[in-house]
């Protein structure tokens, strides 16, 4: 295949024109026998975007522990441009957790989106900032717990949230550290506390400002605290709801294109219509772009990475920012750059080709149009 004239995002975060070859699931350096030849004048040639922290969509979620549920998820985010996924879990029982990480274990990616990891997102959290986990099942943090998980998933926890706060919790970054991305999450800690675990090793926020204490002159919290540890990297959801486009904005110029990534943070209703559905085993309510519980705590977005990352454009992030954002720095941060994030010879032919409105037009995921 060859995809011609197409506006190229490059590795050093610019467009150049030119031409894309394609050779069974990867990039070429040069063009062979060709079956197929795309034209793409006008076009966006992007990578495929990687999202390491949603729930679901289309009315499944990755904590239904099931083959299908996970298909489903993988073939939707293909189709949006998200071709390969780091679904996140949900603060539930021991029962449910092993279903979930043994049923990923097992799955096989033969279509839609590659599953590359886990987002471990609880039970190691604080219940004075749970968001939409469910309370009951929260626990503190503990290696063996974890390492029961990691087991039983087959190695593919890429990240473990908690809350650096809870007793154990500083242990638990020394000594894990070198082995898997601690995130600080769903969190009451302070500067010093938040300091504190960065030190010891935690080097990624979930979902920046959200479950965490606000940042102020006089407390900026995990966000001041993540912002001067410059090895830390942060979550950012940019669906409308989550942060005013402002604090997006103003958050590019704190951190810099290179420490955020974005992320939807979606769940089972993205890809669907208003309705009532369920998060973690709790009644979620949506309408229009926003999910809530009962009492009004916003339970995920309904928003998929690529709008978010769109999404992220109309507040003024520059669109080579933007897709650094969504599709370079996650393959970066857990490990999978080498064959995902950008289009270079050698690497997976996962190509997304945008308009000039930045609708997706075609994906081609390992070499084959979807």
């Amino acid at each position: 295949m060859i995809i011609k004239n197409a506006n190229v995002y490059s590795e050093n975060g610019s467009f150049t024109k030119k031409d894309i070859y394609i050779d069974g699931e990867r990039i070429s350096a040069l063009g062979s026998s060709l079956d197929q030849v795309i034209e793409a004048e006008g076009m966006y040639a992007i990578p495929g975007l990687t999202d390491i922290h949603f729930h679901g969509c289309v009315g499944y979620d990755f904590c239904d522990g099931t083959q299908e549920a996970t298909k489903a998820l993988a073939d939707y985010e293909a189709s949006q441009g998200i071709t390969s996924i780091a679904p996140a879990t949900m603060t539930l029982g021991n029962d449910e957790l092993v279903q979930i990480f043994t049923n990923a274990s097992t799955y096989k990616s033969e279509s839609g989106a590659a599953l590359v990891g886990i987002n471990m997102e609880g039970p190691y959290l604080s219940y004075a900032k749970k968001g939409a986990q469910n309370g009951t099942f929260l626990k503190q943090p503990e290696v063996a717990h974890y390492h029961r998980m990691q087991a039983l998933s087959g190695g593919l926890i890429k990240l473990v949230s908690l809350a650096p706060e809870e007793e154990g919790a500083m242990e638990f970054i020394k000594e894990l550290k070198d082995e898997v991305i601690i995130s600080v999450a769903h969190t009451t800690a302070d500067y010093d506390t938040a300091s504190e675990a960065f030190k010891n090793g935690a080097s990624h926020v979930t979902h920046l400002y959200n479950a965490m204490p606000a940042y102020t002159h006089r407390e900026p919290g995990v966000v001041g605290a993540a912002f001067d540890h410059k090895k830390v990297n942060v979550e950012l959801i940019c669906d409308g709801v989550h942060i005013h486009p402002s604090v997006v904005r103003a958050t590019f110029q704190m951190f810099g294109e290179d420490r955020i990534i974005l992320i939807s943070d979606s769940m089972m209703a993205t890809g669907l219509e208003d309705g009532e559905y369920s998060l973690g085993g709790q009644k979620v309510n949506v309408v229009g772009n926003r999910a809530t519980l009962a009492d009004g705590t916003i339970a995920g977005s309904v928003t998929n990475l690529m709008k978010c990352m769109k999404t992220a454009v109309s507040f003024g992030i520059p669109l080579e920012s933007a897709i650094k954002c969504a599709a370079v720095n996650p393959a970066k941060r857990i490990g999978i750059y080498q064959d995902y994030g950008s289009i270079i010879p050698g690497k997976y032919a996962n190509i997304v080709l945008l308009d000039s409105k930045l609708e997706v037009k075609t994906v081609i995921l390992k070499g084959k149009c979807i």
